[in-house]
């Protein structure tokens, strides 16, 4: 089935379906329903899209859900949420953290045409090519959303800005009683739209010419503590001494806000979910820099708070949910307990004993040194190997870097470690 749409708010374009009703039949016939032609291969199928087209209409919306919801039957590639589920693979799946970025000559390019950071964010016809950049150059096994993780603070109003040498900065942080009373869960349909509407035009843009995605879409968030560190901090920070003096100082106003942050980040991946994310991730880039009892009561629970609240089905597809602790090995088994589907590790982790440690509870991403891409072609390979072999030849492994990969790596040493991963664990499985 596919709709050919006129009319809807931008420029006549077709959008192809591939519907569980029609993968089987040949002859297609095309109706009129409204101003959009359904192109469809049997009656009940015509039922089916009339029904829905004219709910769209009914709506007064697009009918980019229809899109969204039929087409996730249909990926090319699904080796990432197999494994995920921990089901056996063919090979182990690999994507990276930040693959998207400005280690990418193109990258680049795209960037210096919309003037800023935020301009490339925040534009979803950029999102949607930066996103897709990696994944045209290497055989990676999933793409992520291009954003960056502190949408939801600046959808709040605290005023973000990039600096060029600086980074991330807000004009209003968060750090006295005021400040936080002020603080509430932003309608993120009215502030977040680019991020949904990028992610409905990153799933279309990977249909293919069979009609099929190539592979899934990643959502993600930072998660409520490391959104707070930002926050209250005004930025980054080599220390943390102001946002960790307000949680041992006034810990009901670090409650606060990450109570207030929990409700947001569980709103923002639900609507990435309905929006076309078949996979949530959670970026807990900070939590690492607690004390162990603080972690779990400061960030290991609002976290879990997010994961209970999130929509786990949808369209009748399962999405899987990753948790990613920095520096959060010790915290393993606790973070396996919170719900997760996936636990990513960084590269100080052993993963053979992170294995025994959680069984088959839930599946491990990770865990290459984001540097050894620095070291020749040769060392590359053979770390890969490594991190594959502590793993071993079990389900429930997605290989990725222990952080988000810099951006002075040379781009040919991302193509030898994704074909190496996907080698060698080809090797591993008929090996046996």
């Amino acid at each position: 089935m596919s709709l050919r749409k006129k009319g809807f708010g931008r420029a006549d374009r077709s959008l192809r379906i591939a519907s569980a009703h029609t993968a089987h039949r040949t002859a297609s016939v095309l109706e009129p329903v409204g101003s959009i032609l359904v192109e469809s291969r049997s009656v009940r199928d015509r039922h089916i899209a009339r029904m829905d087209v004219q709910l769209c209409m009914w709506k007064e919306r697009p009918c980019e859900s229809l899109v969204e919801r039929t087409v996730s039957h249909y990926l090319a590639n699904d080796t990432f949420l197999r494994a995920l589920r921990r089901e056996p693979t063919e090979y182990t799946p690999i994507w990276l953290m930040r693959q998207a970025g400005r280690y990418l000559p193109e990258y680049n390019a795209t960037r210096a045409c919309a003037g800023s950071f935020l301009g490339l964010a925040k534009q979803p016809n950029y999102a949607t090519e930066v996103t897709l950049q990696p994944l045209d150059r290497y055989a990676l096994d999933a793409a992520i959303l291009f954003s960056d993780i502190l949408t939801i603070p600046d959808a709040m109003g605290l005023g973000l800005e990039f600096t060029p040498g600086e980074g991330p900065r807000f004009a209003r942080p968060v750090r006295t009683e005021a400040d936080v009373a002020r603080l509430t869960v932003p309608d993120i349909d009215a502030t977040l739209r680019y991020v949904t509407d990028a992610l409905a035009q990153i799933r279309r843009a990977l249909i293919g010419a069979d009609g099929r995605q190539r592979v899934p879409v990643i959502g993600f968030s930072g998660s409520p503590w490391t959104l707070a560190c930002y926050m209250v901090e005004g930025g980054g920070s080599d220390d943390f001494r102001t946002v960790k003096s307000m949680l041992y100082a006034r810990p009901d106003l670090m409650h606060r806000i990450l109570e207030v942050n929990a409700r947001a980040v569980a709103d923002y991946l639900n609507a990435q979910i309905v929006a076309g994310a078949q996979a949530v991730m959670i970026f807990d880039t900070w939590g690492g820099v607690l004390a162990d009892r603080v972690y779990q009561q400061f960030s290991l629970e609002y976290m879990a708070r997010v994961i209970a609240s999130l929509e786990r089905e949808h369209d009748g597809e399962r999405v899987p949910v990753i948790a990613f602790t920095k520096g959060g090995g010790q915290w393993l088994e606790a973070i396996a307990a919170s719900g997760v589907d996936a636990v990513g590790l960084d590269w100080t982790v052993d993963l053979a004993r992170a294995r025994e440690r959680v069984g088959a509870r839930v599946a491990l991403q990770g865990n290459l040194d984001p540097n050894v891409l620095f070291a020749s072609p040769d060392v590359i390979r053979a770390q890969a190997r490594q991190v594959l072999d502590a793993y071993g030849n079990h389900p429930g492994h997605v290989f990725n870097l222990g952080h988000g990969i810099s951006q002075f790596t040379p781009v040919d040493a991302v193509t030898e470690l994704v074909d190496e991963v996907h080698r060698y664990s080809r090797a591993m499985r008929t090996r046996g």
